[in-house]
């Protein structure tokens, strides 16, 4: 990874984006893409398509989505403390003590989840947290004065972490999911670009919003390009990591590889196309099955219109939903060179039905 990939990436990651306020985020991720697109679209609510080579026939999408979990304030008391409900998939059991950033229109404030000792909370019935006790504490003791910073109901908290590596071999922080999805698929463009692909479809670089609340931005954004084909990547749980059942979630590892997954709404052909170009090009890959859904926004393209051959490909995670999620540099380069591999070989018009 260059230098001025490695700047995006930790800008990017490190900026915060929950789910229904993501447009820091995408305006970061346009900026970088602007140079190796050709045009870009956005919708109303945020999700953005850098296109190559646009006004094609044929429109292939590679995607990721935007936004990550976080906080709502629900409740100010009194005192000046905050009661949160989850913004997406927020885990409450690891907010005690965590720090946070709060936004208003008044600029960022700090707090804090607090929590009290533990030998004050433990004894017959140990206290543990949940949405209806944990708590932001932001310094003030009325609530006059937390509505004079410019906080709330209805304001977003996340938590305070920034990427690092980890052992050299890895990127650990929060917000992987799936902002590393936007960096990769912004890797493929600046990567046909910088090796001169001429490309006979329209590309469609996607990243899409609020997928951590039900997939919406791409069921969104898939009705307005209504694409022929879609390469959708994501993070999957690596249950390598102690207390995973690899018999009920299957055996993902950081280190060996993308993971492609089979399932209802990954089309067969095209996942057997890109395992051949993972065989031609030597690049290891893990799979996966999804008995219903894969859980992504693969359900949200494959589905929309009257159907779009769509496929997975994900990246190895552990810690998924914490501040500690981590991937590695390896798997990241590997999944970027798989779906580089399968744009510039696709050709356009490709039939991927299985009754012609």
């Amino acid at each position: 990874m260059d230098k001025k990939s490695r700047k995006f990436l930790f800008d990017y990651l490190n900026n915060s984006s929950p789910t229904g306020f993501e447009t820091s985020g995408q305006k970061l991720w346009l900026d970088y893409l602007k140079p190796y697109i050709d045009d870009y679209i956005s919708d109303a609510y945020g999700s953005v398509a850098g296109i190559i080579n646009p006004g094609k026939k044929y429109k292939v999408v590679i995607e990721a989505h935007a936004d990550e979990i976080s906080w709502f304030v629900k409740y100010i008391t009194d005192d000046g403390y905050l009661y949160v409900a989850r913004n997406g998939g927020s885990d409450h059991m690891i907010a005690p003590s965590m720090r946070v950033n709060i936004a208003t229109e008044k600029g960022i404030v700090k707090g804090i989840f607090g929590w009290p000792a533990i030998h004050v909370r433990t004894g017959e019935k140990e206290i543990t947290p949940n949405t209806d006790n944990i708590f932001i504490d932001i310094g003030c003791s009325k609530k006059e004065d937390v509505e004079k910073l410019g906080i709330h109901v209805g304001s977003v908290a996340v938590f305070e972490d920034e990427l690092m590596e980890l052992n050299e071999r890895y990127y650990t922080g929060r917000a992987l999911d799936n902002r590393i999805g936007g960096f990769m698929i912004a890797e493929v463009a600046r990567k046909i670009r910088e090796q001169k692909k001429s490309l006979p479809f329209s590309l469609y670089i996607v990243n899409a919003v609020q997928e951590e609340i039900g997939l919406r931005g791409a069921e969104m954004i898939s009705r307005k390009i209504r694409p022929d084909v879609a390469i959708i990547t994501d993070v999957c749980h690596d249950t390598s990591s102690p207390l995973y059942d690899k018999k009920k979630q299957g055996d993902q590892r950081c280190g060996n590889g993308p993971v492609l997954t089979y399932g209802p709404a990954v089309q067969n052909n095209l996942l057997k196309m890109i395992i051949q170009l993972a065989d031609k090009h030597k690049i290891p890959f893990q799979r996966a099955a999804a008995s219903r859904s894969t859980g992504t926004d693969t359900e949200s393209f494959a589905y929309s219109g009257e159907g779009v051959p769509s496929a997975l490909i994900s990246l190895p995670l552990k810690y998924m939903h914490t501040t500690v999620e981590t991937v590695s540099k390896k798997d990241i380069e590997q999944v970027i060179d798989l779906m580089y591999h399968f744009v510039v070989n696709l050709k356009a018009g490709h039939d991927f039905r299985y009754i012609k």
